[in-house]
């Protein structure tokens, strides 16, 4: 499989720059992949799982927040977060859905309700995710 470059980026630092052979993105219109030549596409990001493939293995990282660009060239993540799998805590993820429960309460507008609502479940989501790959993985 041919390999492309690939960089994550969250405000704190260069999360990863490296050449890789596919990353598979929580994209808020669904996962979706990306391998070399892939034609130019920018996606949203939902919180989840972001899995980055290629010769040194796979790693697993938590996004939230942000967005992709793929072109013929590479592949740019833009993350509000970034943590690698091994270093998320439950009692972390646990915090930022009770925060996430609680904006939804404080919502003044249905509009408002209805999107943090969404951001709510896709926290969820991402939890049982999460969850779900350290079982497998040990």
């Amino acid at each position: 499989m041919a390999n492309f470059p690939f960089e994550l980026v969250s405000p704190e630092r260069l999360v990863y720059s490296g050449s890789v052979s596919e990353v598979i993105v929580p994209g808020t219109e669904g996962e979706f992949g990306i391998l070399a030549g892939h034609s130019p596409f920018v996606s949203t990001l939902k919180p989840g799982i972001l899995t980055i493939k290629g010769d040194a293995g796979t790693k697993k990282l938590f996004v939230r927040g942000g967005f992709a660009e793929a072109n013929p060239q590479g592949l740019t993540v833009l993350a509000e977060t970034a943590i690698p799998l091994e270093e998320i805590k439950a009692d972390r993820l646990a915090q930022m859905i009770k925060d996430a429960q609680e904006d939804v309460e404080d919502a003044r507008d249905e509009a408002t309700r209805q999107r943090r609502l969404a951001f709510l479940e896709a926290l969820k989501s991402a939890a049982t995710a999460i969850e779900s790959d350290a079982r497998t993985a040990h």
